[in-house]
């Protein structure tokens, strides 16, 4: 049987496209899911549920007639009410919280982000017409959601890790848009037809959330096209899609405005243009190192719910780093530091990394910016650290400006100075530096869940986790190893 839930709902008023897509053929979708994210919603949610006190739990039951059954009977004794259930027509939606007041009852929706959104309150408002076609008395509407200020103490604190937000005015008009523009009805006469919308990629494909679908629908865009572009608004390429403007060789040939590095970008690709790289420029910014060089690399990982005394909401929590020492005979050292599993790896990690980097010595990063931000979060909390801290954070060069600055550029670098795409420009077809030739884990996004999951899984599964993450993150620095070595062969050159 069709139906429309809230998740659904909001599928439809993001693209109609998705709806069909999902009930007809969801092969066509990929995985996008970001498990760290619903990772983190699941446990808010089940934080968020007891914010008002004991409360009762409808939980899923595959028939979801039992699920509204066991809501109604609940609805007569119990004060609140977990993931209480309502169907309407072919409507149904569970609400995350259902808490009694003096009047009738308040629809709370819970959510792990730490502002409200305009889907959020669509999502709510759909609830809240499901409830009052019911025949619900819902007197208030509201999101509960973290507020990023909140800082951890001893004991966990919802009352301040919470936000709630009444929007019961804005789910009221909502309530009477949908009643009055039909809207629900054709978001299931889309998912009921046997035929495919016809609906072209635009800007809702990444907004309010990234689509599952956009490969299969923009599955006739050009290996090298618009969207390829760096540092351009996504906005200003579906602007220039539409108007017919897709290719490189369209780019060029419509005349589109564009700046002077999209137009190398462009036109390196065009006319296959070879590598270009100005020596004197490469010269001078060596000349700010000096060995031994310290490469460093951080790995780190966000809690919606700070676990550790001191933590805000969502920040970056270092639990790993990787050192490679560069001298300047071409002797190579390597150390390295991974938390242990289930504990707070804060003050262990910014121990053992003033003992691994003397005071005084010039350290590198890759986009220093993150390692430097870490330093001084260590160095804020660890007074007592702080001098060596800072003085690392102080001594850092980055790596990335040679290319940030375009003083080496390659057109398999695609306008970006990511060292994911530099790295294969300066050494291509290396299998040694080739990031999908890795186990387990081969970004920091990878990192940061396999650390977080390490504590559900046995000893042989973690000894394998963490061998996968040393291998990883040691990586990021022996590619910084490598990109250096490239920029002094370049140096050499002239």
């Amino acid at each position: 049987m069709y139906e429309l839930t809230k998740s659904k709902y909001c599928k439809g008023l993001q693209c109609p496209k998705i709806l069909w897509l999902d009930e007809h053929h969801p092969e066509f979708g990929e995985n996008i899911a970001n498990k760290s994210v619903l990772d983190n919603g699941t446990k808010v949610g089940e934080l968020a549920i007891s914010y008002f006190g004991e409360y009762e739990l409808v939980g899923f039951i595959a028939n979801k007639n039992e699920m509204v059954d066991r809501t109604r009977k609940l609805m007569e004794t119990a004060d609140n009410i977990a993931e209480a259930s309502f169907c309407y027509d072919f409507f149904f939606c569970s609400v995350d919280i259902l808490h009694r007041n003096d009047e009738g009852w308040d629809l709370v929706e819970v959510k792990s982000s730490t502002e409200v959104s305009e889907i959020y309150l669509e999502d709510a408002a759909f609830q809240y017409y499901v409830l009052t076609m019911c025949g619900v008395p819902v007197k208030g509407v509201y999101i509960l959601y973290i507020d990023n200020t909140y800082v951890r103490g001893e004991q966990l604190d919802l009352k301040g890790l919470f936000v709630l937000e009444e929007c019961t005015d804005v789910a009221l008009r909502k309530f009477y848009e949908m009643k009055s523009d039909g809207r629900l009805n054709l978001m299931m006469e889309y998912v009921k037809s046997p035929v495919e919308p016809k609906k072209d990629i635009d800007l809702c494909c990444d907004k309010p959330y990234p689509c599952a679908y956009k490969k299969y629908c923009g599955k006739h865009i050009p290996k090298y096209s618009v969207f390829n572009l760096a540092r351009m608004q996504a906005k200003k390429k579906y602007e220039l899609y539409h108007a017919g403007i897709v290719s490189y060789q369209d780019v060029l040939s419509s005349g589109a405005k564009i700046n002077a590095n999209q137009r190398r970008q462009v036109e390196s690709v065009v006319y296959d243009k070879p590598d270009e790289y100005d020596i004197d420029e490469i010269k001078k910014f060596l000349t700010t190192l000096y060995y031994p060089i310290y490469h460093l690399d951080f790995e780190t990982f966000q809690q919606a719910v700070p676990e550790y005394i001191g933590c805000h909401p969502y920040e970056q929590i270092p639990f790993q780093y990787s050192l490679h020492i560069e001298y300047e005979d071409g002797k190579l050292e390597h150390s390295e530091f991974l938390a242990k599993e289930g504990e707070d790896p804060r003050r262990s990690l910014a121990e053992q990394l003033v003992k691994d980097i003397p005071m005084g010595v010039c350290s590198t990063a890759y986009n220093m910016a993150f390692e430097k931000s870490v330093l001084k979060h260590l160095a804020e909390e660890f007074p007592d650290l702080s001098g060596q801290l800072m003085d690392i954070h102080d001594n850092m060069c980055d790596l990335m400006v040679p290319f940030q600055k375009q003083y080496y550029y390659s057109k398999a670098m695609q306008g970006s100075y990511s060292i994911k795409y530099v790295l294969p420009a300066l050494w291509p077809g290396d299998p040694e530096l080739d990031y999908h030739n890795l186990e387990g884990v081969h970004n920091g996004a990878e990192a940061s869940v396999s650390y977080a999951d390490m504590v559900n899984h046995t000893p042989e599964e973690i000894a394998e986790m963490r061998e996968n993450l040393l291998k990883y993150c040691g990586l990021d620095t022996y590619a910084m190893v490598k990109v250096l070595n490239r920029l002094k062969e370049i140096a050499d050159m002239k």
